[in-house]
């Protein structure tokens, strides 16, 4: 495993995260000394299920992997730290059942933390610039962009990203849908349609960029609407994906129910055969890539929005940070035109004291434009 960029506490933590996004091996590494169990092992989970109290007697430095299987184990978690002092970290590949019960037996004991998939880059060093407020190196963007189309396709699951060929990759990916991103959760959330499952991932893939209409998710899989939506937050709580609500800024500031879906890894939609346009699959890398830095804290809010305009003009990403209101569009342009900037402008200018205007684009110089900063997408390769 290659270095990776989270920055852990000291103390007891939960490690949330995607399955094969690196949880196990990023701890059995920076944690040499500390015994390690898995629920994934039947034997620990049989136990866990009987006697919880058994895995952690005695335990001062303690992993547990796959907690969300036993959510009540949390419990006797709660009494190893409390009474013995003991540091333990869990990992969950699902949030289903785990945060509720971590909730009402480890408030204010442990942090939660995330760890996405790879962030674009970061197998080949440590971060090398700010996204927003630095230029990366040109050399460093030429890199980048060679590496581009390769990146958007097979996205940054890290086992994926390691290995030698293209038709490697796309086999294992394969194999990760076939387990991981339906087997699996399927057996999590006691989900017994499997094909109906497939069905909602592969309409999840081709909606990218639009409205969230559970109604058309219930018709394009054949289950009612109410299991649909019950899909749909198992995709939200396995970390597979993850969605933007809309925002209004003024004086009555207030969210828009409808929200916008996009996969937490692009590797995903190769997994599931790609069948979304070549539009989709950039705005879900950018988008995505800023969520995997978000969730590791380099991008200092709590949450990302779309913003939608009363006669529909839309901004891809908005978000605020220390006061600044951030808005964010994705063109595959390589120049940069004025229709490519003209909602972000239009925005900005209602504002230009508290709003700063980025355009991401397939180009391979920084400019600023009527106030707009144009930045190449390669850009994002190792910044932060």
């Amino acid at each position: 495993m290659f270095k990776r960029w989270i920055k852990p506490p000291r103390s007891s933590y939960i490690l949330v995260g995607p399955r094969r996004a690196g949880k196990t091996t990023f701890l059995k590494k920076e944690y040499p000394d500390f015994d390690y169990i898995t629920l994934d092992d039947f034997d620990y989970l049989t136990l866990a299920e009987k006697d919880p109290k058994a895995i952690v007697d005695g335990k001062k430095k303690l992993i547990i992997d796959e907690i969300q299987r036993v959510p009540k184990l949390t419990i006797a978690v709660k009494h190893a730290i409390d009474e013995h002092g003991s540091t333990i970290i869990m990992t969950g590949s699902s949030r289903i059942g785990l945060l509720d019960s971590a909730a009402d037996s480890l408030a204010g004991r442990i942090k939660l933390m995330s760890m996405p998939t790879a962030c674009w880059g970061e197998e080949d060093g440590e971060i090398s610039h700010s996204i927003f407020n630095e230029k990366a190196d040109p050399i460093q963007i030429k890199k980048a962009n060679r590496a581009l189309e390769r990146s958007i396709k097979y996205g940054g699951f890290p086992e994926i990203i390691q290995l030698p060929t293209e038709l490697d990759q796309k086999e294992k990916l394969n194999d990760y849908k076939n387990t991981y991103f339906t087997r699996d959760l399927s057996l999590l959330s006691n989900i017994d349609n499997i094909s109906a499952l497939l069905a909602i991932l592969n309409y999840y893939a081709i909606s990218i960029g639009s409205l969230t209409n559970v109604s058309n998710f219930s018709r394009e899989s054949g289950v009612s609407h109410q299991t649909a939506q019950k899909y749909l937050n198992v995709i939200y709580q396995a970390d597979l994906g993850f969605k933007l609500l809309g925002y209004q800024f003024g004086p009555a500031k207030r969210h828009i129910k409808s929200a916008k879906s996009y996969f937490a890894d692009n590797g995903i939609i190769e997994s599931l055969g790609g069948h979304c346009s070549s539009g989709q699959l950039l705005e879900n890398f950018v988008i995505s890539e800023l969520e995997k830095r978000r969730k590791l804290n380099y991008i200092d809010t709590d949450q990302f929005y779309y913003y939608q305009t009363i006669s529909g003009a839309e901004i891809d990403l908005v978000f605020e940070s220390k006061g600044i209101v951030h808005a964010i569009e994705v063109k595959s342009s390589k120049v940069v035109q004025n229709k490519d900037i003209r909602n972000l402008k239009s925005f900005i200018d209602e504002d230009k004291k508290n709003r700063k205007g980025f355009l991401f684009y397939n180009g391979e110089e920084y400019s600023e434009i009527e106030g707009i900063n144009c930045i190449p997408i390669a850009a994002i390769y190792r910044g932060a």
